[in-house]
């Protein structure tokens, strides 16, 4: 798939320098702080106000996307000057922080639904579409070698399944050498737009799951007495690096960097498929014209290669900011990473979205208005 850019028309003059930080807690409503402090503003009539200005804006939340926010963040960084920190503090933290307005913008992966958006007074937009991806810590076992499908992974998780030499993971795996070994299960502690997505394709592939444990950024973990949680995708990467026959999930970009035995899956469709930019692309190409707010769970697509567990990442701002001024500082570098970021979301396996996709998101963003009721930033279509 193809994927164009819109024209930048208005200057950049911001950066985002992505935070690896963690705070002592995920759900943490602490304001996420840059290294300096923005001079106060309370209005903005649109983006060109800002340029030439070097501003710190501040956001948090989502894991998923922070390799992504990064490597834009450190591009946009030396092409502009100007800085800003974000945390990856998970979805449940991003939300609760830009709700409580102590953040220029929160990250989420579980999409706000259009009325929880309306309550909070928020718009949201994706940014890039990635891949949840279970990782395993198997003797001998490669990245891509074990195969599994969505009931086996349920059932693992459910702890139906709880042994590496289990006939039905044979059977799928009849090349492999699996151990007479005990799987342990990893899981995120925090609020989780990864587990959010998780959890949303346990439901659609096992009643059993919907029925008993359900959708949300936080569950109850069935296997939780023999199992390790950890917060953010460096948490459970970490459980699963340090414990033989253990079985987790992260983004895939993440697994990927620091060389994590992912698993294939079979998808809705019949096939066995291993994550990649062309498979998630597969389970994103959606119509977001028909999703009301942009709100929209890809997972389980029936599309022929799609990823099962594959994820939009949204960010939030405030319609009626406090400070205007700060937010289109944040849209003004959002803008710049539509258009300029495509590469470098591509090396990292995540799919850019369409010229189309990209106008329909943006043209969001007029919803975003000072005190005297102004868009807080224009961008030519």
């Amino acid at each position: 798939m193809r994927y164009s850019l819109i024209a930048l028309a208005v200057a950049s003059t911001l950066t985002l320098a992505a935070c690896n930080q963690t705070p002592n807690s995920n759900e943490s409503n602490e304001p996420a702080t840059s290294a300096q402090s923005a001079p106060a503003s309370t209005d903005s009539a649109n983006a060109q106000s800002t340029d030439n200005v070097s501003m710190n804006i501040t956001g948090a939340g989502a894991s998923f996307p922070q390799p992504i926010y990064a490597k834009w963040s450190d591009a946009y960084n030396k092409a502009t000057g100007g800085q800003v920190n974000y945390q990856s503090i998970g979805s449940s933290g991003g939300i609760k922080q830009i709700v409580a307005k102590t953040v220029d913008f929160g990250a989420s992966d579980a999409p706000m639904t259009p009325s929880e958006l309306n309550e909070a007074g928020l718009i949201q937009f994706p940014t890039v579409i990635g891949g949840v991806v279970p990782i395993v810590n198997i003797d001998g076992v490669a990245p891509g070698q074990l195969k599994l499908d969505g009931k086996m992974l349920a059932d693992i998780y459910l702890g139906k399944i709880s042994n590496w030499n289990d006939p039905a993971i044979k059977a799928m795996n009849p090349d492999l050498d699996l151990p007479d070994a005990a799987i342990t299960t990893v899981f995120r502690s925090d609020g989780s737009g990864t587990t959010f997505n998780f959890t949303d394709y346990l439901a659609k592939v096992s009643n059993d799951w919907k029925d008993s444990v359900g959708v949300d950024k936080t569950v109850k973990w069935p296997t939780s007495a023999t199992g390790a949680g950890g917060k953010g995708n460096e948490g459970v990467s970490s459980y699963v690096t340090r414990m033989k026959n253990s079985i987790g999930y992260v983004e895939y970009a993440y697994a990927k960097q620091n060389g994590m035995s992912h698993v294939a899956l079979k998808n809705a469709a019949g096939n066995v498929v291993q994550p990649s930019a062309q498979t998630f692309a597969a389970a994103g190409d959606i119509d977001w014209s028909k999703q009301e707010g942009f709100y929209k769970v890809i997972t389980n697509s029936e599309t022929d290669q799609a990823w099962p567990i594959a994820a939009a990442t949204f960010i939030l701002v405030h319609k009626q900011p406090q400070d205007a001024k700060q937010v289109a500082g944040v849209l003004n570098f959002f803008d710049w990473a539509y258009a300029q970021g495509d590469d470098d979301a591509m090396s990292l396996d995540y799919v850019p979205f369409s010229d189309t996709a990209v106008a329909l998101f943006k043209a969001k963003w007029n919803e975003v208005v000072d005190s005297e009721g102004k868009p807080v930033y224009t961008s030519a279509q």
